[in-house]
């Protein structure tokens, strides 16, 4: 696989460069593959750098480097790793899905998943959902520690679904997910937003930052035309309104005698 086919603006010099696989691991680095030097919050991807190269690595993407060639190495800056490696994964994993549908929010996520999924089973759509309950389909079942998984680990999943002829996928979306851009690289046909009430707010810090990372998924990861649906009586309608309108999203509405969708 060539370099320059998997990342936008690289100057055609380093265009040609190729690679074998991905990992955010230097312990598990195979020969040629591309390391992604991640700083977290209780590692610094970068510091592994040289154990990275050891074990094989070809590529270093880094927000601590330059863009050149050192000792035949290949470095890459970027001021975004997590979003690019998310952004990079899907891409080489390029899974079509008939539809793709993220729900975010604080409260009801997984009820709304599993309801969404029950209704599209009985209507004899092969579908899956992916979130706290872990990953539910009729062929492929795991438990996941995380609500949104890591993107290398998403694109192995939705692989095995695809080979598994699922069609429509369901997935939660949090906001340490959607703040670490675990899903940028996705483009989701529906995004469904629940509701907003305190909570993570050790991580976010405040509730306008909390919020901020919910939106981000209308902001950014909604395709061109999709739907979006919302509790018109929530706080957060007008903004996800606003949203909608300037990305050309279709909002959908519950809750009033004048909403789109009916709860009967």
């Amino acid at each position: 696989m060539l370099i320059g086919n998997y990342l936008k603006n690289i100057n055609q010099k380093y265009f040609r460069y190729s690679f074998s696989g991905i990992s955010v691991d230097s312990n598990k680095i195979k020969s040629g593959n591309i390391f992604f030097a991640i700083k977290g919050n209780i590692f610094d991807g970068n510091k592994f750098i040289s154990n990275a190269i050891k074990n094989g690595a070809r590529i270093i993407i880094s927000e601590n480097c330059n863009t050149e060639v050192k000792n035949n190495i290949l470095y890459i800056k970027s001021n975004n790793v997590r979003k690019l490696l998310a952004e990079f994964v899907f891409k080489i994993f390029d899974n079509k899905f008939k539809k793709l549908i993220a729900v975010t929010g604080t409260n009801g996520k997984s009820s709304i998943a599993n309801f969404f999924y029950q209704i599209l089973k009985l209507n004899k759509k092969k579908v899956a959902t992916i979130g706290t309950l872990g990953i539910k389909s009729e062929k492929f079942n795991l438990e996941l520690k995380n609500t949104t998984i890591d993107p290398l680990s998403l694109s192995k999943y939705l692989n095995i679904l695809k080979k598994n002829k699922v069609d429509y996928v369901i997935l939660e979306a949090s906001s340490h997910g959607l703040k670490q851009h675990r899903l940028d690289g996705l483009l989701f046909d529906i995004g469904i937003f629940t509701n907003l009430s305190h909570d993570h707010l050790d991580y976010h810090k405040n509730l306008k930052n909390y919020l901020d990372a919910k939106l981000y998924l209308f902001k950014e990861l909604i395709k061109k035309n999709g739907n979006v649906i919302a509790d018109h009586e929530i706080p957060q309608f007008k903004k996800i309104g606003e949203i909608s309108n300037k990305n050309n999203l279709k909002l959908r509405s519950i809750s009033t005698k004048k909403s789109d969708l009916q709860l009967i």
